[in-house]
């Protein structure tokens, strides 16, 4: 499901578990694996990317809609769990949306330090509403951080999904790059960022994030997303986003 690609002193994370790099409890731990491994082996700066054209299409609705409770629980355990490793990650993380990028694909991105979004006809953002799961609040916090609270509110109040270069003008992403490029400026991105005192940028990028990485800590949001995805409204919502799929 992952492809690990050595940069040098970098390390680009590659999901690759076609079509969509759906998240499943698999993907998400080995996501995490790989991080914590990266970490723990001595990477400087991480690069997270996905396929061309598919960052990640977000939760495998299809196979988590079969799931009982006490799987679902683990589920947003461990993808939560993952969001604050990333967040608090011990070396910088940049992602590198290389396409279509919406509901858990976006969540990933803002868990990053740095963004890099491919031009085109992609779509990017927080349409969990329109199948009737609510956004984690820990979750709209990662996005006020990047857009201030009125648009985190509009994206995910509504469900919005938008292009690379809209997600650009409001700060959702940092930079916009050609198909063929993504990945080489996240690298030039990594690369500069480590080559400045590594404690010095290391402890101040932290620091910088820290009331956010404490919430993220001190958070109850599995316990509240497994109680929302058995509620009726959710289960239809996604029940109908299953069908749609299968058409």
């Amino acid at each position: 499901m992952l492809n690990s690609i050595e940069h040098g002193e970098v390390l680009e994370i590659q999901m690759n578990r076609p079509p969509a790099n759906a998240l499943n409890e698999a993907m998400v731990d080995a996501i995490s694996s790989a991080h914590a491994n990266a970490c723990a082996t001595g990477a400087q700066a991480i690069i997270l990317s996905g396929l061309p054209g598919m960052f990640s299409a977000g939760l495998d609705v299809p196979e988590l809609l079969q799931l009982d409770r006490t799987a679902i629980n683990r589920f947003w355990t461990a993808f939560l769990s993952l969001m604050k490793s990333l967040a608090g990650s011990p070396v910088p993380v940049v992602a590198a949306i290389t396409g279509h990028s919406p509901a858990g694909g976006a969540v990933l991105a803002v868990h990053c330090d740095y963004r890099v979004a491919v031009t085109g006809s992609f779509k990017i953002g927080f349409n969990e509403v329109r199948v009737g799961l609510p956004v984690p609040r820990t979750i709209l916090l990662a996005v006020e951080r990047l857009v201030g609270g009125r648009w985190a509110a509009q994206l995910a109040t509504q469900g919005l999904l938008l292009s690379p270069e809209q997600a650009r003008e409001i700060g959702l992403v940092d930079e916009l790059a050609e198909p063929d490029a993504v990945v080489q400026q996240a690298l030039t991105w990594a690369r500069q960022t480590i080559s400045l005192p590594l404690i010095a940028m290391n402890r101040t990028r932290l620091l910088a994030k820290n009331k956010f990485i404490q919430e993220l800590q001190a958070a109850d949001d599995a316990n509240v997303a497994t109680d929302y995805w058995f509620s009726e409204e959710t289960q239809a919502g996604m029940q109908r986003l299953v069908e749609n799929l299968r058409k």
